[in-house]
């Protein structure tokens, strides 16, 4: 009989010590780290703004050299958004419990360059170009992202999904145009030409807004302290520009002989040579008729009705929000 007890009490001795083994095994780690990096997609197209007098078009012109008609010969509307691009993040994350965690994610995100704005022109009857414009995009952005995790908790292989809001701490959207036309000198015979190019860049400032995302994914235990994750990530965050400067300007005219390429005179402009309405620029959500817009050009300068201050401009609307993928690790503490 001493023995039968002595027997059960190792059996109990012996259950209760792996209980407590399993128990201490699977205690969530409270505090993990995780580093990923990912590539998002465009879900939610739309046209893209003006690039100051272009709108958002592919346009191809031909032009009659004696008349100095235009006609279009196809136009295309851009359309698109700024969500498609690469990601890269770091995130502070609590265990709360088995089930819930709270996590906040610091992301890098840069898009790919989108087409905003292309015009070609063509001497009619002829592939000979007369001008053209095009202008690319791409946004820099660095947010906050706070959210909340739930899971069943598995140890191995373990499903989740999380939500929350997007907090976009510091952006940047930049243009760059490059521009070119040929164009004929008032007193000189046809073989003597202006050729004019253009190199811009811009720099447009956002207001502050707030987005939200939401991610399906998994976690697989490596080790103890080590997982990997691969998730599924949907935001959705939408930009309203608040201002705009061009940082870079390189604009070079020459006069060339065409019949031996002589450069006859050469005359430049540069960033410095901007009016203060043709390097700044304020986004408004009204023009009337006290706004500071065009009134017309000498050359390639842009006058205003107030050349000395910022010119204003209609508010613009962008998506950096996207559906994309994140593959990364978690380590636990």
């Amino acid at each position: 009989m001493d023995r039968i007890h002595l027997t059960l009490s190792a059996v109990m001795v012996l259950f209760f010590a792996s209980t407590s083994l399993t128990r201490a095994q699977t205690t969530p780690t409270k505090f993990y780290l995780k580093a990923a990096g990912g590539y998002f997609f465009s879900v939610s197209p739309g046209q893209f703004p003006d690039v100051g007098p272009y709108p958002p078009r592919d346009q191809h012109n031909s032009v009659n050299p004696v008349t100095g008609e235009t006609t279009v010969i196809s136009e295309k509307v851009l359309s698109g958004s700024y969500g498609a691009g690469v990601r890269g993040g770091l995130t502070f994350g609590y265990q709360m419990n088995q089930y819930l965690a709270l996590e906040g994610t610091f992301n890098y995100y840069r898009s790919k360059e989108n087409l905003m704005t292309r015009n070609l022109t063509t001497i009619e009857g002829t592939n000979t170009v007369a001008g053209s414009v095009e202008s690319r995009g791409y946004v820099n952005a660095v947010d906050f992202a706070p959210s909340l995790v739930i899971s069943p908790g598995y140890e191995k292989f373990n499903p989740y999904v999380r939500f929350g809001l997007v907090v976009p701490l510091w952006g940047k959207m930049t243009i760059e145009t490059d521009a070119a036309r040929t164009s004929a000198v008032p007193g000189q015979p046809a073989a003597v030409v202006a050729q004019t190019t253009i190199h811009r860049k811009e720099k447009i400032d956002p207001h502050p807004t707030l987005g939200y995302q939401g991610a399906l994914g998994a976690t697989y235990a490596v080790s103890r302290r080590l997982d990997i994750f691969l998730e599924a990530e949907y935001r959705n965050v939408a930009v309203k520009s608040k201002s705009k400067e061009i940082t870079e300007y390189d604009e070079m005219t020459r006069v060339v002989n065409t019949t031996n390429g002589q450069v006859i005179s050469e005359q430049s402009r540069g960033l410095s040579d901007l009016s203060t309405a043709e390097r700044e620029t304020r986004y408004v959500t009204t023009l009337d008729q006290n706004s500071n817009t065009p009134t017309g050009t000498t050359g390639t300068k842009t006058n205003y009705k107030d050349d000395n201050s910022p010119a204003d401009e209609l508010k613009s609307y962008i998506n950096i929000g996207g559906l994309g993928a994140n593959l990364g690790i978690r380590i636990k503490f």
